[in-house]
């Protein structure tokens, strides 16, 4: 049976990370995988996403521009991007598989049980280890009802040929609404449908209701407040999603995209007293489990902290870090504000204390109209919007963002956030000119100083 220092179950990015810095260390490390090297963000998710969203995002800016310097629309073929899309994902699990042999690590290939708390089967293969890390991600979660059979999830979508003309999306959640954007972009009919009251209900109404509007505009349509009992498949292409309230949505997609649950079973967790639900395993303030030398990193952990690729990598580096610090000189996890980002059109963002917070906490909040005042520099985005948080001594502690470039706005706030800049700080550096950022700091910075 072959020893290692550390065994990682999974091979994304909750679990690579960490092993790179303790290979780096001389430690002995393997990761078992069952499925493609790299994970879900990397061969079905983020990755995958951006490369079909970003020609989208484009040509969101180009038509800003229509009759103002450009005659013509650009013009987007789906089934060409597609088989972009999966020449260049395709390549990432070998590109991986030929990094990790470089980096020295041992790859076991299949599902990991474990037969005691140092031992694990993979295949007919019995392996140990002293420590071991669970980073097996989240799985679709189906809604049980009839007709279940006939539902596709974000997978599929992310390896569609051809793009139907009519789409339905049950959930207007992340997945529901970054996945409709794309669809509504290239002139298709879109149905979304939620239980809820409102879509996205973790981000800011007035951004979030934006987004809802332009996507009307272009013809979406909202069903809220509605509980899903059927979809019945009419003919090939053809179906018909039934709600209690009695809607009855044709279409010629139907996705769900209502949750997720973590992949926690089959790997006889319980057999070792490790606690873990749909919404993961239990961990401690170490990210061990109830067995202290086995530890969960990434969405399979039951957290309240977002789950998303930078908080799986920052945990996969703690726990690297845990292991190889001795006693005393460990210290329990503690994350930095942690920037969310919906690739809406254009993108939702928000970092530290929400606005819903500020008002309980008595905190400053201040709104800028940035597209009006900086359009001449930001891509002619009018409807560009920012509100920042201001705590008593007028230190930045959150901000969101309604904007096609919200994603390199929140990286600087996070770093502004996390490092407690103060203005006096911002005011003594100097930022490239003309330039989005310089406005973003040159719009923050009085908001900072004000009584």
């Amino acid at each position: 049976m072959e020893k290692y220092d550390v065994i990682f179950i999974g091979s994304g990015h909750s679990c690579w990370h960490g092993a790179l810095i303790l290979k780096a260390q001389g430690k002995k490390v393997a990761l078992v995988e069952k499925d493609l090297l790299g994970g879900t963000c990397t061969n079905y998710g983020c990755d995958a996403k951006i490369l079909l969203d970003s020609p989208i995002e484009l040509k969101e800016a180009l038509g800003r521009y229509q009759n103002i310097g450009l005659a013509k629309q650009a013009e987007l073929d789906w089934s060409a991007l597609m088989q972009y899309k999966k020449g260049y994902i395709g390549m990432m699990p070998g590109a991986l598989d030929g990094l990790f042999k470089q980096f020295g690590f041992d790859v076991l290939r299949g599902s990991a049980t474990f037969v005691d708390e140092h031992t694990i089967s993979v295949g007919d293969q019995k392996y140990s280890a002293d420590y071991f890390v669970i980073g097996t991600g989240q799985t679709y979660v189906p809604l049980d009802i009839p007709g279940k059979e006939h539902f596709k999830d974000s997978r599929d979508f992310l390896s569609l040929d051809v793009l139907p003309e009519r789409l339905t999306f049950v959930g207007a959640g992340i997945i529901g609404m970054e996945f409709a954007s794309i669809c509504l972009a290239l002139g298709k009919k879109v149905d979304i449908v939620d239980l809820a009251d409102r879509a996205l209900a973790q981000y800011p109404a007035k951004y979030v209701d934006e987004v809802v509007k332009k996507m009307k505009a272009l013809g979406a349509n909202f069903l809220f407040g509605r509980h899903v009992s059927s979809l019945e498949k009419k003919g090939e292409g053809e179906y018909v999603l039934k709600t209690q309230e009695g809607d009855e949505i044709e279409s010629n997609y139907v996705l769900v995209a209502v949750g997720r649950k973590a992949n926690a079973e089959g790997m006889n967790l319980e057999g070792l007293g490790i606690e873990y639900s749909a919404r993961g395993i239990k961990v401690d303030d170490h990210l061990r489990t109830a067995v202290k030398n086995i530890y969960a990193s990434g969405d399979v952990v039951d957290k309240q902290i977002p789950k998303l690729t930078p908080t799986a990598e920052f945990e996969s580096n703690y726990i690297a870090l845990d292991i190889l610090l001795p006693g005393v000189l460990k210290k329990k996890i503690s994350y930095p504000v942690v920037p969310n980002l919906v690739f809406t059109l254009p993108r939702i963002g928000q970092v530290g204390v929400s606005v819903d917070e500020a008002k309980k906490l008595g905190y400053r909040v201040e709104e800028v109209e940035f597209g009006k005042t900086m359009a001449w520099m930001n891509k002619n985005d009018l409807g560009e919007h920012l509100t920042f948080v201001l705590n008593a001594k007028n230190e930045l502690v959150g901000a969101a963002v309604l904007s096609d470039q919200a994603g390199e706005y929140l990286d600087i706030l996070t770093i502004i956030i996390n490092q407690k800049l103060k203005a006096k700080d911002l005011a003594g550096m100097i930022f490239s000119f003309p330039t989005t950022t310089y406005g973003l700091i040159s719009s923050l910075v009085p908001l900072m100083l004000k009584k």
